[in-house]
């Protein structure tokens, strides 16, 4: 059985959970391993001693995009207030 998910990795995220992420590239769905192994075996009730192969072949890879301020300090230091009026 061959799946096929997304694994972002973003060591620079505000939550642990989000530094290591892997999910379908379709559903967005997180992958539950057991879910898996049990639609592997037929899904039929029971004790199952399995064995399990992980083969991870990079099929494409995106870089990170970069955050970039749009506003230089020479631009916020220099800019005068205005005032409205009515």
């Amino acid at each position: 059985m061959t799946k096929h998910y997304v694994l972002t990795l973003n060591p620079s995220a505000k939550y642990e959970w989000d530094r290591c992420t892997l999910h379908d590239p379709i559903t967005a769905d997180k992958p539950e391993l057991a879910e898996l192994v049990a639609d592997a075996v037929g899904g039929q009730s029971g004790a199952y001693l399995v064995s399990i192969e992980i083969q991870v072949k990079v099929l494409e890879q995106v870089a990170a995009p970069t955050v970039r301020s749009t506003l230089s300090t020479t631009e916020s230091s220099t800019a005068q207030p205005t005032e409205l009026v009515a």
